[in-house]
C-alpha cells in the first residue's frame, strides 16, 4: 500500500501552512492523536477544549467541544479518512463517523509531518469544496489561528 500523497495543492481552495518546529514527529502525532494532550493545545487561548473523542482509524470519529472565552461552545464533528501513523492524517467534517455524509462540510485538513533533522517539517493544508469556503477561512483567521495552535502544541510538547 502507498502512502504517498493522492492530492495537489489548489491555491484557489486551499490553505497551507508550513513550519520547522523543534520537536520530533513521534511526540506531534502523540498529541495530535491522544485527547488528554490534544485537549491543552488544539485552539488558540483563551479559547478551550472542553470535550474531545478520537477513535483512530478510518471513518472512526474526531470531535471536538470547543469553548469560547465567553462561555459559548461550538462542538465540530468528523471523522478520520487516512491515517499514517507519525506521518500524515487526514480528518473532515464533509463526512461523519461511518463515512456518513455531513449536512454542512466546511473543510478537510490534512497534517503532514516529516522528520528534520531532531525536528519536524509540519504541514497542514486546509482543503474547501469552494473559493468562498477558502475565503471564509482565510477571514476566520487561518493562518494566525493555526500559527498559534502549532506554537501552543510545541510549548505543550516541550512541557511534558
Amino acid at each position: 500500500m502507498s502512502t504517498a500523497p493522492v492530492w495537489t495543492i489548489d491555491p484557489k481552495l486551499d490553505l497551507v501552512l508550513e513550519r520547522e518546529i523543534d520537536v520530533p514527529p513521534a511526540l506531534v502525532w502523540k498529541v495530535w492523536t491522544q485527547p488528554e494532550h490534544l485537549k491543552h493545545w488544539f485552539v488558540p487561548k483563551p479559547w478551550s477544549v472542553t470535550d474531545c473523542e478520537i477513535d483512530l482509524r478510518p471513518g472512526g470519529i474526531f470531535r471536538t467541544t470547543m469553548r469560547s472565552p465567553e462561555g459559548q461552545e461550538f462542538p465540530n464533528l468528523g471523522c478520520y479518512l487516512e491515517i499514517v501513523p507519525q506521518q500524515r492524517l487526514v480528518f473532515t467534517d464533509a463526512l461523519l463517523p461511518g463515512f456518513r455524509p455531513a449536512e454542512k462540510p466546511f473543510f478537510t485538513a490534512i497534517l503532514s509531518l516529516t522528520p528534520q533533522g531532531s525536528g519536524t517539517r509540519y504541514t497542514a493544508i486546509a482543503i474547501h469544496r469552494d473559493e468562498a469556503g477558502r475565503k471564509q477561512h482565510e477571514e476566520m483567521g487561518f493562518e494566525h489561528g493555526w500559527g498559534t495552535v502549532v506554537t501552543q502544541m510545541v510549548e505543550y510538547i516541550k512541557a511534558m
